[in-house]
């Protein structure tokens, strides 16, 4: 299937008046890209009143998912179109604060096992760094998203069909209480069963029964929490609740009877190149189809007989939940007390390695470049680096790296999750040169520094007392990483000095010498 471009140039330059037109200030925007396996879109809002306004928005047909091989390889050329895309974007986020923006991807890049050679190229130029997120996170965001447009204390389903995957949450208020996200999607769906351009009743039964076996994981637990309301978003949903309104076949809401008879008028036109509905922008003409099917499917599986069209999803639910991070409202926060709760961590010797873990980090912060951010994760990390005695007592650290960078961890990416693992995993034993490779690669040198930094105050707690001796670092010279390690009065004050030289061979294997005073 070959992608569609279209020239945006009108649109970004109208885009771009939009934003110069607000008078806004950087701290006043927010900003939010989600690089989809079909479309990139970014939003641009203003905060009013706690409430997340649009004020400008755009998106492009980039169809990275059409560049996926059947080994999921991305080819040059869909890199190369996301690049671009990219490129096209920068002018209009460079009045947003880098703290209030955030870059996203999802299923595409998740699939990718070359997402590095994208994302690499990418930040290289960007002004954040992309986050891959996992399925149930962006599920979570999508709620996050339709939830505040569309206020409500009923229970609702929310569907999202994207270019990969399908998003399915059951919620009430602005919680989610079922998240899941499958493999299936309207360019995937096209590839699969569409890939001709020929409008087949055997294409709609294809992609109904792939649709159904999708749904067997969720159907039954879904269909016993039940919901009052069904909520579909994303563009699959709007081009859909569009024609039928353009059609005659329904108004305001998506209905059983009208997706049944969209699908009979597909069938009639017999090929994507007849699709001229006002509601269908030519770029999604050739995987309009697909979302048909899937989407006719799955309300036929739940027994829904009227959706509710939401313009608010992923995006809107990533500047929500940025406004958490920058208030004090922060998900992940939540999620690391839970996890901590879930594994049975020991809460006092936690504390009292984040403690240490904070004043250490205080005392180089500055010679060391490291930033807020930095620290949120050395914090969290440290609260987490015991939850793998859970599983078992034996290389525990390893345990807790797994724990850390494959559990669904609300509010958190790949990339942070991961960087997690990193620092639970080298905060005891030998420090290996595959794991500073890994490290490295992911972090770069603050990622290296934060590994250490934990791994002094794991040392240093060893006696799980809060009577310890403390212990202070110092940097004497940062250019050829020499750090120095004194000791103040305190119980066991030999036996960490003798635990802190031991380690001193360790610290060299990763390029920084360690002097114990």
């Amino acid at each position: 299937m070959k992608p569609v471009m279209i020239d945006t140039t009108a649109r970004h330059e109208q885009i771009a008046k939009s934003i110069h037109d607000t008078g806004l200030s950087r701290d006043e925007l927010l900003g939010a890209i989600d690089l989809g396996s079909n479309s990139f879109h970014l939003a641009i809002a203003r905060l009013d009143h706690g409430e997340v306004r649009r004020i400008a928005s755009i998106s492009e047909k980039v169809q990275l998912a059409a560049g996926l091989d059947e080994n999921n390889v991305l080819s040059e050329e869909a890199i190369q179109r996301g690049l671009d895309c990219l490129q096209r974007f920068l002018p209009h986020i460079s009045e947003i604060a880098p703290n209030r923006l955030r870059i996203v991807a999802t299923n595409a890049l998740r699939k990718a096992v070359n997402a590095e050679a994208f994302i690499t190229r990418a930040n290289a130029f960007l002004p954040k760094p992309i986050e891959i997120i996992a399925g149930r996170e962006e599920a979570r965001l999508i709620y996050l998203g339709v939830s505040h447009s569309n206020a409500s204390t009923d229970k609702r389903l929310v569907i999202d069909i994207g270019g990969g995957s399908t998003e399915f949450i059951i919620g009430q208020g602005f919680e989610p209480i079922e998240m899941e996200s499958l493999q299936m999607g309207c360019v995937s769906f096209t590839k699969k069963f569409f890939a001709d351009g020929k409008i087949t009743q055997k294409a709609f039964d294809n992609a109904k029964t792939a649709t159904e076996v999708e749904l067997l994981t969720i159907a039954k637990r879904y269909k016993k929490v039940g919901w009052d309301n069904a909520i579909a978003s994303s563009g699959t949903a709007k081009a859909c609740k569009l024609v039928l309104q353009e059609l005659g076949f329904a108004k305001d809401v998506i209905t059983i009877d009208g997706m049944i008879k969209l699908k009979n008028h597909l069938l009639k036109l017999g090929h994507v190149d007849h699709i001229t509905f006002d509601g269908v922008k030519a770029h999604r003409q050739a995987v309009f189809p697909a979302g048909v099917a899937e989407l006719l499917a799955i309300m036929q599986s739940f027994g829904i007989t009227e959706l509710y069209y939401s313009d608010g999803a992923l995006r809107e639910g990533v500047m929500y939940d940025m406004l958490g991070r920058l208030g004090n409202e922060d998900v992940r926060d939540r999620s690391v007390s839970a996890l901590a709760g879930r594994y049975s961590v020991d809460f006092k010797q936690a504390g009292r390695v984040m403690a240490t873990c904070g004043r250490l980090f205080d005392a180089v912060r500055d010679v060391l470049a490291l930033s807020d951010e930095d620290k949120d994760l050395l914090r969290r990390a440290s609260n987490l680096h015991e939850i793998g005695l859970a599983v078992g007592h034996s290389n525990y650290q390893k345990h807790s790296a797994y724990l850390l960078e494959f559990s669904d961890i609300a509010g958190f990416a790949q990339t942070g999750q991961a960087s997690m693992a990193q620092i639970a995993l080298n905060h005891r034993r030998k420090l290996r040169v595959e794991n500073l490779e890994a490290a490295l690669a992911l972090g770069g040198r603050k990622l290296v520094y934060l590994c250490l930094i934990l791994r002094l105050a794991v040392t240093a707690n060893h006696s799980r007392t809060i009577k310890s001796a403390p212990i202070y670092l110092s940097i004497l010279n940062k250019n050829t990483d020499h750090w120095q390690i004194s000791i103040g009065d305190g119980l066991h004050k030999e036996l960490i000095k003798s635990e802190l030289s031991n380690d001193i061979a360790q610290f060299a294997k990763w390029g920084v010498k360690l002097t114990v005073v």
